[in-house]
């Protein structure tokens, strides 16, 4: 029993001395380093406004979103168009099939941008549409007028009528950084109302590698079909692009979607309105993708009386900005003048001899353009002749080099007005129609001859 008695004292003593060393050790250390024995010499502490570097509270896409939505329109398109069926000759008797007809539906989204009802949406959102419907967030439903189409930006303007409405205004899109939180507001998959958000990925991107693009916004924002038409805005709930494709194999998103930049539309519905067709400039140059330049846009050739020219660009310059806008390729120079119109005056920054020289150039009008398919060139209808053959759309008809058109009676200053039954709007677009109504496996033109009248060519 004393054995234990000892053991348990001594035990009691020891703990009482382990405890009363460590109080002294704890009492000798310097006030304000209590710390300092249990951390690591080489851990770095996290600074004390990390939380504040990037607050959550900061990413706030719902102020944006409420802005949106109201101003972002369901655009539901109905075309007719006539086929021949096959079976009908077979169980009916040949010439049965001629001439039938089916109704197609196609949807997409729209914007409005102002409050008297205008609206922008992508081309192809309404192409060859017999009628046009228009569906608000609140769900009133709307029959839409076409005011407008350009189909080299892929972009239309509508029209509806029914009192004042929630729009959305244009924000300077050159103003945009990569990087920048963006949102997507559409109806994909005919789902209302979708919001979705991503960030800017890059700029000036050129979908199809070559010259007659768009200088695209590209975002990471999902975008499915039904999206086309709608709205990209910034956290302000600004419209920075009409959301316009998508880099997909499966026809749904993958990863990146693409925007008209605001520049571009606000001017191409602005000349649609003023014009009735897009009034595209010229800066004067030549330009060969194949001496491509990592600074800028070299000069191949210089445009006789031409802006450049007047200005005192040279071949061999390389143009790395307009106004303040840096150009790293050929895309951000064609998206730049995409936004601007004959007349304007743009400063032109070139380097030359190592020396950064800028000029004030004119731009000037696209009057002609050659069109290899057919082999003839097409001019801008001044408002006397539109006036004369009684068109408000349609292109002149010069320097034919087909002598099958010239065979068939088509002579120089002959208007043509339609291909495949689709109007010509502007010189841009012939190229464009041309190229892609050729798929079809036929190329019908429309052209007013001297004496008003509409005959029909068709190609095969």
């Amino acid at each position: 029993m004393k054995k234990i008695v000892s053991l348990v004292f001594v035990a009691f003593l020891g703990g009482a001395i382990s405890l009363a060393g460590f109080s002294y050790l704890i009492k000798s250390q310097p006030k304000g380093n209590s710390e300092a024995s249990i951390v690591s010499t080489n851990y770095t502490p996290i600074p004390a406004n990390f939380t504040e570097s990037l607050p959550a509270e900061n990413i706030n896409f719902v102020a944006a979103a409420a802005k949106s939505l109201d101003a972002v329109v369901h655009v539901k398109n109905t075309s007719v168009s006539t086929y021949h069926d096959p079976f009908a000759d077979f169980f009916y008797g040949r010439g049965s099939g001629h001439g039938r007809q089916r109704e197609q539906v196609g949807t997409g989204s729209g914007v409005l941008i102002s409050s008297d009802g205008y609206i922008v949406t992508n081309n192809h959102v309404i192409d060859n549409a017999t009628s046009i419907e228009v569906t608000l967030n609140n769900r009133k439903t709307y029959e839409a007028e076409l005011v407008g189409t350009d189909p080299a930006s892929d972009i239309a303007l509508l029209k509806i009528e029914g009192g004042e409405f929630e729009y959305l205004p244009f924000a300077n899109s050159d103003a945009i950084e990569v990087g920048e939180w963006v949102l997507a507001v559409g109806n994909p998959y005919n789902l209302t109302s979708t919001v979705t958000a991503g960030i800017i990925s890059a700029k000036g991107r050129d979908l199809e590698g070559n010259s007659n693009t768009e200088s695209f916004i590209q975002t990471d924002a999902a975008v499915n079909p039904g999206n086309s038409g709608g709205a990209l805005v910034n956290t302000r709930g600004e419209l920075i692009g009409i959301n316009t494709a998508i880099s997909s194999q499966t026809g749904s998103f993958v990863g990146y979607s693409f925007a008209v930049p605001s520049n571009i539309a606000k001017k191409v519905i602005e000349d649609i309105m003023e014009f009735g067709n897009v009034q595209r400039a010229l800066i004067g140059i030549q330009y060969d993708p194949r001496k491509d330049d990592l600074e800028g846009v070299r000069i191949t050739a210089i445009t006789k009386g031409g802006g450049a020219e007047k200005a005192g660009l040279q071949e061999e310059d390389i143009i790395v900005k307009i106004e303040n806008v840096k150009i790293r390729k050929f895309s951000d120079l064609k998206g730049q003048l995409n936004a601007k119109r004959p007349g304007d005056k743009i400063q032109v920054t070139v380097l030359r001899e190592n020396n950064y020289v800028t000029k004030t150039v004119e731009l000037t009008e696209n009057k002609t353009l050659h069109v290899n398919l057919l082999g003839f060139s097409v001019e801008k209808l001044s408002k006397e002749e539109m006036k004369n053959f009684k068109v408000k759309t349609g292109v002149k008809i010069v320097n034919i080099r087909n002598s099958e058109l010239k065979d068939l009676g088509v002579v120089e200053g002959n208007v043509l007005v339609e291909i495949n039954n689709e109007k010509v709007s502007s010189v841009d677009q012939v190229d464009v129609l041309l190229k892609e109504k050729s798929k079809e496996g036929y190329l019908k033109l429309g052209i007013m001859n001297s004496k008003g009248v509409k005959e029909n060519y068709i190609f095969r």
